[in-house]
C-alpha cells in the first residue's frame, strides 16, 4: 500500500511539474504581443533569480575557471566535461559570496560534455530543482546564469534571457549571449527549474549550445561512481604510465632514498627533498625502484598520490598529483 501511495505521489508530481513547465502563456507566442507579456516574463525571472543565483558557482581548476550549479544539499554540482576535464581532480568551488570550498571532480561523459563535481566541505548548500519531465519545447523562454569572464563577487553570476531556438536529442540551442567563463553554467526555464548546462559558445555570441538535463540523467549513476564515459571530444582520458613524478632514487633498507629531485617537478612542488626515505606510495610498500616503476605504470597524469616518507628520523605524509611528461 505504501509503495502504491508513493508511486501515485510521484506520478502526480510529474504531472503537475509538466504542467508548470508550460504554464506561462507567453511561451506559446512567437513574440511578446503586449506590455502584459513582457511583465509576465519579468515577474517570472525576478521570482526565479534569488534561488538559482544562490546555487550557481564558479569552478576554479587553477589554470582557468568555469561555472556550475549545485543540485543537492550535500553539494553535488553539475557542470560541463570540458570544465572538469577529468576524474578525481581537485578543484576549488567558489560560492556567490566569494567563499572558497574544496571540491573534486567525479565522473564525466566525454562525448556529451556532461560532468559532476562534489563539494567536499560540509553543507547544507543552496541548490536548484532539476526538471526531470523533459517538458521543455522549442520557443520556450529560458535564462542562463554563469560567471562570464571569471568570478566577480561585486557583480555576481550574470543572467541572460533567451529563447530555445533548437531542440535536438542531445543538444539545446539558445539565442542568448554567453562568453568564456560561462561554460558549465546552468540554463533554466522561467519556473527556475534546471533544464541544461552550457556547453559550446558559438562563433556568434548569440548562438550557444547546452547539454539537456536528460543526458545527465542517462549517465547519472556512472558519473556518481566516478567513471570516465565515452571518448572525447570534450575530455581526454589520461593514459596510464604517462604520469611524471620527478625523482631519482636508490634502494636502501626500509624504502627508497631520494637522490635527486627534478627542478619544477611535481615532487619538488610537493616538498620532497634529497635524502628523504620514501616508504609507501598509495598504500603500497616501496622496497625497490621496480616497485615504484610498477605502481607509476598504472597511474596517469593528474592521478592522486599519497607518499609516506621519513626525513631526519621523523615520519610524514605528502598528498599531491602526478604531472604530465
Amino acid at each position: 500500500m505504501a509503495q502504491t501511495v508513493t508511486s501515485l505521489a510521484c506520478f502526480l508530481c510529474a504531472v503537475f511539474s509538466s504542467f508548470g513547465a508550460n504554464a506561462l502563456p507567453v511561451n506559446d507566442k512567437k513574440a511578446p504581443q503586449s506590455r502584459e507579456d513582457l511583465l509576465m516574463i519579468e515577474k517570472a525571472l525576478k521570482a526565479a533569480l534569488p534561488q538559482t543565483s544562490a546555487a550557481t558557482v564558479c569552478i576554479d581548476l587553477g589554470e582557468g575557471t568555469g561555472s556550475g550549479v549545485i543540485v543537492s544539499a550535500d553539494g553535488l554540482v553539475m557542470t560541463a566535461a570540458h570544465v572538469s576535464t577529468g576524474v578525481g581532480k581537485k578543484v576549488t568551488v567558489i560560492m556567490p559570496d566569494g567563499k572558497k570550498l574544496k571540491g573534486k571532480t567525479l565522473g564525466l561523459m566525454a562525448d556529451k560534455d556532461a560532468a559532476l563535481v562534489q563539494i567536499i566541505s560540509e553543507g547544507p548548500f543552496p541548490f536548484v530543482e532539476i526538471d526531470r519531465t523533459d517538458g521543455t519545447k522549442l520557443g520556450d523562454w529560458v535564462f542562463s546564469l554563469g560567471y562570464a569572464g571569471g568570478f566577480d563577487e561585486s557583480r555576481g553570476a550574470v543572467a541572460r534571457l533567451s529563447r530555445l531556438v533548437r531542440v535536438a536529442q542531445s543538444t539545446y540551442q539558445t539565442d542568448g549571449t554567453l562568453i568564456g567563463g560561462d561554460s558549465g553554467g546552468p540554463l533554466f526555464d522561467l519556473e527556475g527549474r534546471l533544464i541544461g548546462i552550457h556547453s559550446r559558445v558559438g562563433a556568434a555570441l548569440a548562438m550557444n549550445m547546452h547539454v539537456p538535463v536528460k543526458i545527465f540523467i542517462e549517465g547519472w549513476d556512472r558519473m556518481l561512481a566516478s567513471e570516465f564515459i565515452g571518448e572525447g571530444p570534450f575530455a581526454t582520458k589520461p593514459e596510464k604510465g604517462k604520469g611524471f613524478l620527478g625523482v631519482a632514487t636508490k634502494d636502501v633498507q626500509g624504502g627508497l632514498e631520494v637522490t635527486k629531485v627534478g627542478k619544477s617537478s611535481p615532487a619538488e612542488a610537493a616538498g620532497i627533498q634529497e635524502g628523504d626515505l620514501l616508504r609507501t606510495l598509495n598504500g603500497e610498500a616501496l622496497e625497490t625502484r621496480d616497485d615504484l616503476k610498477r605502481i607509476l605504470a598504472e597511474l596517469a597524469a593528474g592521478d592522486a598520490l599519497v607518499i609516506d616518507f621519513t626525513r631526519n628520523g621523523k615520519e610524514g605524509t605528502i598528498n599531491f598529483e602526478l604531472g604530465e611528461r
